[in-house]
């Protein structure tokens, strides 16, 4: 395929915490679609400093011969945004406010891409709130950006049916290549206006939340072991899930429900069903299973 549409890239495509690498495949998919990508917009994400942390955007840009721009702001830059002619934008986790103003540098306005079926978690961690929540089925919107999180109209939508084992990875890794897949059999309609948004239905909007390490903390106490379950899928990396195991601080990294307790690290919840710890980080910083850390911590 090929085309004469030129495209602003803004993101990084981590579109969830915690994620040490992507592969970027939006960002390919445009560019092997045939689209010509003026700039590349990013930023460095998560609290991890420039020196260790990649951005893979940028390396994907600099093959292409594609310039990155790093504002604080956007519309600390209009004026060179403005200066690359581009028909509209893709937005693809960038985590900066986008002000109006550079909506409208865009005659095709902003296309945004967001790991959700919306209006069912707007906000920042779509992805994480679909595991937690138990959910059956999760979804991608591809969206048009305006002044309000997520509150834009939506173009399409695709529905992604969940198995209740996935980790906040695997379902990245399913929703960002969906996302990849929506956006370019949707966007050559969108561009030349056949293709019209629907507005979302505001009073079904639900949120998701921004992660703290605060989060981390497990409180079977007031969790079911189900629930507990799926916070360790969801929180890994960050903010995690930690607790403390006959007096050692240990992050659980894996773990399933049973009915029955056999080991300390078969934790009592509130229905009184237990989370057993399959995989941990125990207090050394090592990732061992859970027979290992008894053997290892339980004996001393």
């Amino acid at each position: 395929m090929s085309t004469s549409k030129t495209i602003l890239y803004f993101g990084n495509e981590r579109l969830v915490s915690g994620l040490k690498t992507t592969q970027a495949p939006i960002l390919r998919a445009l560019i092997d679609a045939g689209y010509t990508i003026a700039a590349v917009v990013s930023h460095h994400s998560d609290g991890q400093s420039r020196s260790n942390r990649t951005l893979e955007v940028a390396d994907i840009a600099a093959e292409h011969g594609i310039p990155v721009l790093t504002p604080d702001r956007p519309q600390d830059i209009s004026d060179q945004l403005a200066s690359y002619g581009a028909d509209a934008a893709v937005l693809v986790a960038y985590g900066r406010i986008i002000p109006q103003s550079v909506i409208d540098l865009f005659p095709g306005g902003i296309i945004n891409v967001h790991p959700s079926l919306l209006p069912k978690y707007r906000g920042p961690t779509p992805i994480e709130s679909a595991i937690l929540n138990g959910d059956t089925h999760t979804g991608v919107s591809i969206m048009r950006l305006t002044a309000g999180m997520d509150e834009g109209p939506v173009y399409a939508q695709k529905t992604v049916d969940l198995h209740g084992t996935e980790t906040k990875f695997d379902l990245y890794d399913t929703l960002v290549q969906t996302s990849a897949d929506l956006l370019i059999s949707t966007l050559p309609t969108v561009l030349d206006g056949q293709l019209r948004a629907a507005e979302q239905d505001s009073s079904q909007a639900t949120y998701s939340k921004l992660f703290t390490k605060d989060d981390a903390l497990l409180q079977p106490k007031t969790m079911t072991a189900a629930q507990a379950e799926r916070k360790v899928r969801a929180h890994l990396s960050f903010p995690k899930t930690k607790y403390t195991v006959i007096g050692h601080d240990i992050i659980i990294t894996k773990a399933h429900v049973t009915s029955e307790q056999k080991t300390p690290l078969d934790i009592v919840c509130q229905d009184g069903a237990f989370l057993s710890v399959d995989e941990l980080i125990a207090p050394s910083g090592r990732l061992m299973s859970g027979d290992a850390f008894l053997n290892g911590y339980a004996a001393g």
